[in-house]
């Protein structure tokens, strides 16, 4: 992968429109510091901040300032591999996504921009191999949830909230009534204007938290499967073992050894 041009904290006025068109093989990245508008596909909506994308230029793409100034982090990269990119690094192509761990994001582009214009003989090699990290890491925000559609909803903001919440505290004992609450919505608006927000019910996607947290316990320590379950908000071992295999496609021991 190569570095072609980067930008850290760089400050837009709020008339600053940007027209997506990397050339084949190459892309771009942006990682918004403040709210932003995408225009992707002529559906346009606003983002709130910490909210990344990476364009390929096959789908026709703009973004804006949504306040009186953009800031932004952004990368323009080609690689010989485009499956690097979506496959590897387990990115949605033109999708925006909410990061989870903005800050690590940004100080990997901070740290690609030292080294793509330092004199280090290794230069290229780093930022070959900083580049990737960085890919990695922000594809985990779109392998832990299914990617947010895009919404202009004013209550998106209080949604993506409530979502990092469920996602943190997977031992918690979530309900429709007890979420819904949370963000001061009728149990049967707020059933349909998360899904809607990001394709998933929100049982669903409690569900998907407890077994992203099971995975990272059984790869990280060497708790007991009853431990985990039960650091995840499982009462019952058995239950948690069922629905791990249903939706892992391996029992939790399995997962660990594998």
């Amino acid at each position: 992968m190569n570095v072609l041009s980067i930008g850290c904290d760089s400050v837009y006025e709020s008339d600053y429109r940007y027209k997506v068109n990397p050339a084949k093989g190459t892309f771009m990245l942006v990682l918004a510091h403040s709210s932003i508008v995408m225009d992707i596909d002529g559906r346009s909506a606003e983002y709130p901040e910490n909210t990344a994308a990476v364009f390929d230029g096959n789908t026709p793409a703009e973004y804006s300032a949504a306040e009186e100034h953009l800031v932004c982090d952004w990368l323009c990269f080609d690689t010989e591999n485009e499956s690097d990119v979506a496959d590897t690094a387990g990115i949605v192509l033109n999708r925006p996504v909410l990061c989870a761990d903005p800050v690590m994001i940004g100080e990997l582009l901070r740290s690609i921009l030292t080294e793509h214009y330092s004199l280090n003989g290794r230069r290229v090699k780093m930022t070959d191999l900083l580049l990737k990290t960085m890919l990695m890491k922000l594809g985990e925000n779109f392998q832990r949830r299914n990617v947010p559609q895009q919404s202009a909803d004013p209550h998106y903001s209080a949604l993506v909230e409530l979502r990092e919440k469920i996602y943190r505290n997977p031992q918690t004992k979530w309900t429709v009534d007890s979420m819904a609450a949370d963000v001061n919505m009728s149990r049967s608006y707020f059933q349909h204007i998360y899904r809607e927000a990001f394709g998933v019910s929100c049982m669903n996607d409690v569900i998907s938290g407890k077994i992203e947290k099971a995975k990272e316990i059984l790869s990280e320590t060497t708790c007991t499967v009853s431990q985990v379950a039960a650091m995840c908000g499982y009462d019952n071992e058995e239950h948690f073992m069922r629905q791990f295999k249903k939706i892992v496609g391996v029992t939790p021991t399995g997962y660990r050894k594998k």
